[in-house]
């Protein structure tokens, strides 16, 4: 997959170093395939949702971060629209923000 916004993940990995090699793995796995559809996904990475249109949020540093995305299977992208802590993406929920 190719990646878009990467450096989102560096910002991150830059502010939460213990965040960074988790993101590097991500993004090493991510960019070695071509996912067809969320199935394929859940079968590489088991901490993953699917959460409405496309919009995907990975588990990232044993549950300590989330990674919220944009998949586009048929053009083989993805989107990396945010990376929260977990605190933080519990809070956006709450607030139905995402």
């Amino acid at each position: 997959m190719h990646i878009i916004t990467q450096t989102k993940l560096r910002a991150f990995g830059k502010a939460y170093p213990d965040a960074d090699g988790p993101l590097r793995v991500w993004e090493t796995l991510m960019r070695s395939r071509k996912f067809k559809n969320p199935h394929e996904v859940k079968s590489v990475f088991s901490g993953v949702d699917f959460i409405g249109r496309n919009k995907t949020v990975f588990d990232i540093g044993g549950n300590k971060y989330r990674l919220v995305t944009k998949m586009m299977y048929k053009w083989g992208k993805v989107l990396v629209r945010d990376v929260y802590t977990h605190k933080e993406y519990d809070r956006l929920c709450a607030l139905g923000l995402l």
